[in-house]
Formats: C-alpha cells, structure tokens, sequence
C-alpha cells in the first residue's frame, strides 16, 4: 500500500479486510453477527447520502445533551451507536487537492467524482478537467435522482454531487446547469437564481424547468399538493431556509417553509417509485454557517433537525437489505464545545440548559440590526440597543461592559489576539459563553478528521479509516453503475 493510501483497486477489497481485523472498539468497528455474508457488488440497489454540513466533533456531542434534556431522549445518530442495527464506524480524511482544511465544494467532490479537487471548485480538475459526477452516474443507469438541502441549491454540497463549475460562487450558472441535467428532485433554497426577477441575466429559470417536465413548489402547501408522476424542484427561500431556532419561535416559516425531515420523508417517497433503484443526498448545510457564526442555537438545533432526517432514513430502510446509508460530514468548523466551569464544572450543565431559552439566531438579530456578517462596520448601534436585543433573542441579561464589546466590534474597533475573533460573531458567541458555557476556538473550518457511519450493503467494506474519495467508488460499484461512471 503506498504512503498516499489506497487505490480504487486496493479500496474495497482491503474495506472486508479491515473489518475483519478490528478490534473490540467502538470507533471503526462494524457490527455484524458472525454468520452474515460479506455484501458483493450490486447488493445496493439505493444510496442514501446524509452529510451535516461543518460538524465538528463538539457539535454532535452538544447536539445530543441538548436534545436528552430538553426532549428526554438522545439524537439518533447516538442511538445508532448503542443500537443493535448492524453499522460500521469510523473516520474520514476529508483533505482537499490543494489544503489539509478542505472546503464544501471540494468536499462534496470528492465524494461526487472520486477525485480530490482545489479548494473552491466543483468536479473539475486544477488543469479544467471535467469529472463526470454521481448523480450523472445514476441517473444514466436508469435511478432516480435527488438532492436536498436547507442551504440554497445552488450551493456547495449539492453541487457536488451532480455539477461541474470552475468556482463555486457561479451560483447563476449552477442553477442552469441542473435545468439540463435532468435530476429527478431538487429542494432546497435559492429563489434568486431561478428567478427571471432577481437574476442579472433575466433568465426564467423556473419557465426552463416547468417546460423539462418538472413540478415547481415554493411552499410546504404546494409541496404537499404535487403530483407524485412528476420531477420536482423545491425552492422555499430567497436565500437559505431559516435557522430552525427561527422556525420553532415564528409561525409565519413552520406555514410555509418544510423542515429537512419533511423534504426528506418526500424525497424518499418520490424517488423509491422508481424500480431500478435512487441516490439521494440529504444536507444539514447551515451546520455550517451557524458554526461560521459562532452561534450556538443556530448550530444545536439545525443539527437536532437533521438529526430528525436521520430518523426518516432509519425507518426507511427498516426491514431493508437494498440500501446502503452513509453518514458523515465533510469537515469539523470552529470546533465548539461545552467548557467545564464553576466548581467541579457543577455550573455546566445549568449554563448549556440556557440555551432551551434561545428565541432567535444571530442571523436574525443582525437582521433587526440592519447588519451583514459581510460587511466592515455598523454605525449608529448603541449599548443599550445591543443589550435589550441580546436580552429577547436569547433571554440572556448581559452586563454593559459585554455591551460596550460588542458595540466595539460592531464597528470594527474590537481587537483580540487572534484576529479571526474580534469579529461581532466571535464576540457575541464570548460574550455568551459567560453565560451558556458554549465558545468557539475560531470561525472557519477545521482540518479533522470527520465521524462516518454507514449502514447497509457496502458498510461493511469501508476501512477504520478512510480516504475521502473512496466512498464513491464505494457507491458506484455496490450500486453496480461503473459502467456508466465514464463518458
């Protein structure tokens, strides 16, 4: 085996070895009863692709002790762990071509055309090569097609399993491209690239669809009126549908906008119809953006409803052999954690329940504010008015003198040690950790290694320890498409 790790060839047959070779461990380990057989190419009839975008490891573990205490019972991603479900465990190197911190583009990539590209691209090489992607794959061997998301469409993960772009940003760009592509399903965010309205070009991308075939839904009404004989693009947002701790305080986005669970109990009604078989990828992408944020309601809860889609695809494949399942993330973010204060850390548990009072995100608090995470500096924003608004948004009182921080960096006159902090998110989310106990070591990616798990044919061939790029050829040959991988 060479020092750059395995190749396509070595990947699935040295996946069986390893399992057979580990210990008693949970991590890495495959549950299986002895007499099970080794699943072979072609078992897998779906896939079943669940990615939770930027979750690092603290993530997991903050989403779970959130959800025992205030739901009484743990995440399902936890529950798969000390369940008797057979499953394998393990980690993932998730560097891209040009960095060991990778971006969602190249991430989902690598994932979408079993190569590793720069930073910023989607399936295309450093020198404009054009990878043929999974979904293309799939859908020439005659399965059904999906993506979902809660980010906008356009974005990095789903683009990484079924398009090819130069730069990521080409949002524009992207969303043509999947009116000639012909995926069966697409639901996410992203109006203002389908829009003949919001987009420079004019271009009604929507007419394009519609004309292709396709069902168009804006809301969850329409949503659960289409017609199931039909392809179907979901876009239920300007921009990316709202952070969940928004959905659960304002009735106006439970009306209209689905949750990820509800867009994934419709993705696997629709594409299971077909009988050759689907893929499906299924993104948590504001993960991310809240981990981005520092923000640590905005994080728990997106994560606790993609944990509600995990729920949708385990009582999917119940009773199933045909399906294999993966579960992953394509980087760590921030790398949050619950901090052990007070004395004999008795204090934490009572600082992390604080966040069950959280009524908003920070997105939406720098929207009353008039503010972009983006921008340089906002004038006009005094102490008093960033105290009375921390106070509804989080229910959290918090002292003039945090007031005055968060004035400073509101403005761009806070400074830290580490510059990537003295933004307002990384001086919201401090001030907050007083009080929630909850802080960020930055507000960027990481370069972990990431926590798989996978169920189904196929599980059981991938390695303790695995290369990013392997899960696709694990996917195209357990779903027996290789032949249609080239071309």
């Amino acid at each position: 085996m060479s020092k750059k790790g395995l190749s396509r060839l070595e990947f699935l047959k040295a996946g069986a070895m390893s399992t057979a070779a580990l210990g008693t461990g949970a991590l890495g380990r495959t549950f299986q009863k002895a007499d099970t057989k080794k699943s072979s190419y072609g078992d897998a009839k779906n896939v079943i692709f669940l990615v939770v975008d930027g979750m690092s490891a603290g993530t997991l573990a903050l989403a779970d002790l959130v959800k025992q205490r205030q739901y009484g019972e743990k995440t399902n991603w936890i529950k798969l762990y000390e369940s008797d479900r057979e499953y394998h465990r393990g980690l993932m190197d998730m560097a891209s071509l040009n960095s060991v911190v990778t971006g969602s583009a190249s991430a989902a990539s690598s994932w979408g055309s079993g190569h590793r590209i720069n930073n910023g691209a989607v399936n295309m090489g450093p020198n404009g090569e054009v990878y043929k992607t999974i979904c293309e794959i799939f859908r020439d061997a005659g399965k059904a097609t999906g993506l979902v998301t809660t980010t906008r469409i356009t974005h990095a993960t789903p683009s990484g399993f079924g398009i090819n772009m130069p730069a990521r940003g080409m949002e524009d760009e992207i969303a043509e491209q999947y009116s000639e592509r012909n995926y069966d399903l697409l639901m996410g965010g992203g109006d203002r690239f389908f829009s003949a309205e919001e987009r420079s070009d004019g271009k009604d991308i929507y007419q394009i669809f519609e004309q292709n075939g396709y069902t168009v839904v804006k809301n969850k009404t329409e949503l659960s009126r289409a017609t199931r004989n039909s392809k179907l693009l979901g876009i239920f947002s300007k921009e990316h549908l709202p952070y969940s701790v928004d959905y659960n305080t304002l009735p106006s986005i439970q009306e209209n906008v689905p949750t990820l669970a509800e867009m994934t109990s419709t993705a696997l009604d629709r594409l299971s119809r077909n009988d050759n078989g689907f893929i499906l990828q299924v993104e948590g992408g504001r993960v991310d953006h809240a981990a981005h944020g520092n923000d640590p309601a905005g994080l728990i809860y997106d994560q606790i409803a993609f944990d509600d889609a995990i729920k949708e695809v385990m009582d999917f494949t119940d009773g199933r052999d045909d399906t294999l399942v993966i579960l992953t993330t394509d980087h760590g973010n921030a790398n949050p954690g619950l901090s052990g204060l007070g004395s004999g850390y008795g204090d934490s548990p009572g600082m992390l329940e604080t966040i069950q009072n959280y009524r908003h995100s920070f997105e939406w608090m720098y929207g009353e504010l008039g503010y972009h995470w983006s921008d340089d500096s906002l004038d006009g924003v005094t102490v008093k008015q960033l105290m009375d608004l921390v106070e509804y948004a989080m229910n959290t009182k918090i002292t003039r003198e945090e007031g005055l921080m968060l004035k400073r960096s509101f403005q761009g006159e806070f400074r830290s040690p580490f510059r990537n902090r003295q933004q307002p998110a990384g001086v919201l989310s401090g001030v907050l950790a007083n009080y929630n106990g909850i802080n960020f070591i930055s507000t960027s990616h990481t370069a972990d290694y990431v926590e798989i798990a996978a169920w189904g044919p196929g599980s059981d061939r991938i390695p303790t320890f695995v290369r990013n790029t392997a899960l696709f050829d694990l996917m195209v040959d357990m779903a027996d498409v290789r032949a249609y991988a080239t071309g």
